[in-house]
């Protein structure tokens, strides 16, 4: 059975407003009705309606009355659903569909979880001068929406009923002003099965960062690959041959795959330490990963969903922008042997998370 169900509302990256990065998930041991954790807000209820069109049944059909023929549910129905938002960081792309249906969707307030400096952000939003003020940070008669604190504490918490997540920093690159511009990656757990994914904000590599947050989240996610990690969510916004300096804060494919390699050394590092254990110390190995060897199919059982693609209105291509970055991302996994399995999402898709 699954971990996680998962309908891609939006994936892209801009500038198309259709296709913005919009996640619907639940565990998969509940109904889409019982409550759905809203991963990003960037596209909506327009996305989605034309999502339906295609795919009318997706979230499943209402029970048939007296011999009717079913019916569909309707995309507000379907947002209707959200309890809670996990927001990685708060650029428009990531939240748009947040603000614009605040105070539009049917039920009670809804939580919205990210760091505090996001939702700091997202404030700024709420000011009764960009929005209505819709949101609060505490529980009241008037508010829309409630801004609920993640800190980075290395423990899990639960934002929905059987869905934990545990919060670590990213960068984002810079601002003008040259400070760092935070964004977040998320473990999201199914309680009940204890299996996880994880899921990247937008997030520039280590290599152009100087800095070394991917790297400990790599560790953090190595000892738990593959037995309970097997998907792993992240972007590449640019396809090859992006100079570093025009990246933005974003990732291409070659950067990619050197942020996988360390996984997998990372991987083999874990490997290691759980053959030693226990032997004695003359015959224990040293725990590096040194060699292309060594890697080879490390990261066999790992699927890596490739996300927040960025159309370029200058130069017109054969295939989608998506399938071009994913497939020379996949072709430079190839070349390392790394074992991963490389997966270009599409907007519509529903993913099972196993």
């Amino acid at each position: 059975m699954p971990a996680f169900d998962i309908v891609v509302v939006g994936c892209g990256g801009g500038p198309d407003e259709h296709n913005l990065s919009s996640y619907l998930l639940k565990a998969s041991q509940s109904s889409w009705t019982d409550g759905i954790v809203a991963v990003e807000a960037g596209s909506g209820i327009g996305a989605l309606t034309h999502i339906l069109q295609s795919t009318p049944d997706l979230f499943g059909e209402r029970e048939h009355v007296n011999g009717s023929d079913p019916i569909s549910y309707t995309s507000a129905e379907v947002l209707s659903w959200i309890r809670c938002y996990l927001i990685t960081h708060a650029h428009m792309d990531h939240i748009n569909s947040l603000v614009l249906c605040a105070g539009s969707l049917a039920g009670e307030a809804r939580s919205i979880y990210a760091t505090h400096q996001t939702l700091k952000d997202i404030e700024q939003v709420f000011s009764d001068r960009l929005w209505p003020n819709l949101a609060s940070w505490e529980n009241d008669d008037e508010a829309m929406l409630v801004y609920k604190r993640l800190h980075m504490d290395g423990q899990y918490k639960q934002i929905s009923d059987g869905v934990s997540v545990r919060t670590l920093p990213l960068c984002h690159g810079q601002t003008r002003s040259g400070q760092v511009y935070e964004s977040t990656a998320f473990f999201i757990r199914n309680d009940a099965s204890n299996k996880e994914l994880l899921f990247f904000g937008d997030v520039e590599p280590d290599s152009v960062s100087k800095r070394e947050e991917n790297h400990d989240i790599w560790r953090v996610a190595a000892a738990k690959i593959p037995q309970t990690l097997s998907a792993i969510f992240i972007e590449c916004s640019y396809p090859s041959g992006r100079p570093d300096d025009r990246l933005y804060g974003h990732m291409s494919p070659d950067h990619l795959v050197r942020e996988l390699v360390t996984l997998a050394e990372e991987v083999v590092k874990v490997q290691k330490m759980q053959k030693t254990l226990g032997e004695p110390a003359r015959k224990k190995q040293r725990l590096t990963a040194d060699s292309a060897h060594e890697r080879r199919n490390a990261l066999s059982g790992v699927k890596v969903y490739i996300t927040h693609c960025k159309d370029n209105l200058a130069h017109r291509r054969d295939k989608p922008i998506h399938q071009v970055i994913a497939g020379q991302v996949k072709e430079l996994a190839q070349e390392e042997r790394l074992g991963v399995e490389i997966i270009g999402v599409e907007q519509g898709m529903l993913i099972h998370v196993y």
